[in-house]
């Protein structure tokens, strides 16, 4: 099994090995389709301890005293609780995920992840206005990336698995698969390659198969087929897409001036969140939790107009809150409700005043949240896609596309905001580059360019030390002294060096008077852009790879890394 495993790292490390990468989709897929639907389980079920039905969304029924309390008291706990953590165990979500793929390599700790798990699920059901969905894409990279960590695979296929269990997420919470894949490239790796699609691809499906078959099927919404009913209307698409642009901007807003208040200790962050959505759920219930259920309630048209624009504003100022507090919730889902609730309302002004033109409100539902999904997270081609896979119809798209890129243009475009995700990492101080440089470096393996032929010396040398070095002919020669690797020296000016003292035995080689490169270790799963940054972070020349022995614990020599060799390789490359 460990012989079999080993040539699976060896397949992965060669970035275009699509069949290796296409088996690790499906497995990726799985575990992230497993892994989401126990955390929407778990959500269920502690909201079911205090009254709570709909899986946990049917906040409404309860007393209303409880809208109030209940999120006071459960952010109140879930601040004691991450008092109790360290600053980098709180860290939870798609930022959290984006930044570890840039600044660990695609190394997600176990720990955040459970934390994620419990609190995230613990927010959710006691009325925390979020989403899952963001926790989901967390949880489902986490658990590919904790696989591949277990199992020793290279980090640039940790990516890949990441991507897969992002895909993985969003098609499992919504039976969205095209969607899933497209958030996956578009938001989590922002790359589009033939390799780094099929493995996505796969992972998307089989996530959706796991939803289907243990949620018995179906679509999350049931929405009807849907159809433009005029030309005339293009013009209200447009200022539709402008209205939700705008509200996307104002939730950004809220959430990065919160955020400022990072300083606070935390449990006063999370009690302050907890105390607006409260207030807030006094005279709107609908905005705690999910909001799915007052979602599906929009698409019925059992909302009144008037319902419809409170609940937006609510939503949208109490997730905002919440997100910029430090709350292990996600915002993908309330900007779905908020776009409905924006389209709904519009909707049905445009069948009070232009009733013989106006399509079905349901329509400007499903184009608000389309319009919000893409502005708040800048992905127009992730939720063109959620909202087509969404109404099961391919005739929405020209409407869709019109309100997609209206709000994308007026949030990115006209106020000149990041995504949400982009925003918090910038206060963050989190440089996360996405060019094809870096591109490149993350997605190839050390492997790809690693000069094997190095071998480990000792300081000194007999006349038997000398023979292999004679008959081997290394390219470098790591020298090492009582353990301790102390610098590289080219093979070729060794050997010349010990031809010239041939009479001496034993010969030390410090007192060779020959070239020494500095060296920086690295491990053997590393990309090249791990080691190039071990080779700046260390001000060294040569990045040695290394592999831990199980046996004895020591580092066993693989080859060697320059940087001009990574500076060759990337310009013949791009």
């Amino acid at each position: 099994m460990r012989k079999l495993i080993g040539e699976y790292r060896h397949h992965l490390s060669n970035y275009e090995s699509v069949l290796a990468y296409s088996v690790l989709g499906i497995v990726g897929g799985l575990a992230s389709g497993l892994v989401v639907l126990a955390f929407e389980l778990a959500i269920g079920q502690l909201a079911a301890l205090w009254g709570v039905g709909e899986s946990g969304d049917g906040f409404e029924a309860l007393p209303r005293y409880m809208h109030f309390a209940l999120p006071v008291a459960g952010a109140l706990i879930l601040g004691i609780c991450y008092h109790f953590l360290k600053p980098e165990d709180r860290e939870t979500g798609i930022v959290h995920v984006l930044s570890r793929m840039h600044t660990h390599y695609g190394v997600l700790p176990l720990r955040n992840a459970l934390v994620q798990f419990f609190a995230g699920a613990f927010a959710l059901a006691s009325g925390q206005s979020g989403g899952r969905e963001g926790p989901g894409v967390h949880l489902g990279g986490a658990i590919n990336s904790v696989l591949g960590q277990r199992l020793g695979l290279p980090n640039n296929s940790l990516r890949v698995l990441i991507a897969c269990g992002a895909a993985g997420g969003i098609a499992a919470a919504f039976n969205t698969p095209l969607a899933g894949i497209i958030f996956a490239m578009e938001v989590i790796i922002a790359e589009y390659t033939v390799v780094g699609f099929i493995p996505v691809i796969l992972a998307a499906v089989s996530a959706s198969a796991v939803s289907r078959t243990l949620l018995t099927g179906g679509a999350v919404f049931a929405i009807p087929e849907l159809q433009l009913n005029s030309l005339l209307e293009i013009p209200y698409v447009i200022f539709l897409g402008f209205c939700c642009g705008l509200a996307v901007v104002a939730f950004i807003q809220i959430s990065r001036a919160t955020a400022r208040l990072a300083h606070w200790n935390v449990i006063v962050r999370f009690a302050l969140a907890g105390l607006v959505t409260g207030c807030l759920a006094l005279f709107m219930p609908q905005i705690l939790g999910i909001g799915y259920d007052t979602l599906d309630d929009a698409l019925h048209s059992e909302l009144a107009l008037i319902t419809l624009a409170l609940v937006a504003i609510a939503k949208l100022v109490a997730t905002a809150v919440s997100a910029g507090a430090g709350m292990p919730l996600g915002i993908i889902g309330p900007n779905l409700l908020i776009g409905a609730c924006i389209g709904g309302t519009l909707g049905m002004i445009g069948v009070q005043f232009i009733p013989e033109h106006a399509s079905d409100p349901v329509l400007y539902i499903v184009l608000g949240m389309g319009a919000c999904m893409a502005a708040a997270l800048n992905a127009p081609l992730a939720a063109l896609l959620a909202v087509i896979e969404l109404t099961h119809s391919i005739g929405i798209g020209m409407p869709a596309m019109l309100a997609i890129v209206t709000a994308t243009l007026t949030s990115t475009g006209l106020f000149r905001q990041r995504s949400i995700h982009q925003t918090v990492l910038k206060q963050l101080r989190r440089n996360v580059p996405d060019d094809p440089l870096n591109q490149l470096l993350h997605s190839t393996h050390v492997a790809a360019i690693m000069d094997n032929r190095a071998v480990r010396v000792p300081a000194v040398l007999t006349d038997e030390d000398k023979v292999p070095l004679l008959e081997f002919s290394p390219a470098w020669c790591l020298v090492n002294r009582e353990g301790e690797d102390l610098y590289l020296v080219q093979g070729a000016e060794l050997l010349t060096w010990l031809e010239q003292n041939a009479s001496a035995d034993p010969v030390d080689i410090t007192d060779a008077d020959i070239r020494r490169w500095t060296t920086s270790a690295v491990p053997v799963q590393a990309s090249l852009r791990q080691a190039l940054d071990s080779i700046t972070a260390d001000t060294a020349e040569i990045a040695c790879i290394y592999e831990r022995s199980r046996a004895s614990g020591k580092r066993i020599l693989h080859g060697v890394v320059t940087r001009e060799a990574i500076e060759k390789f990337t310009l013949g490359r791009l």
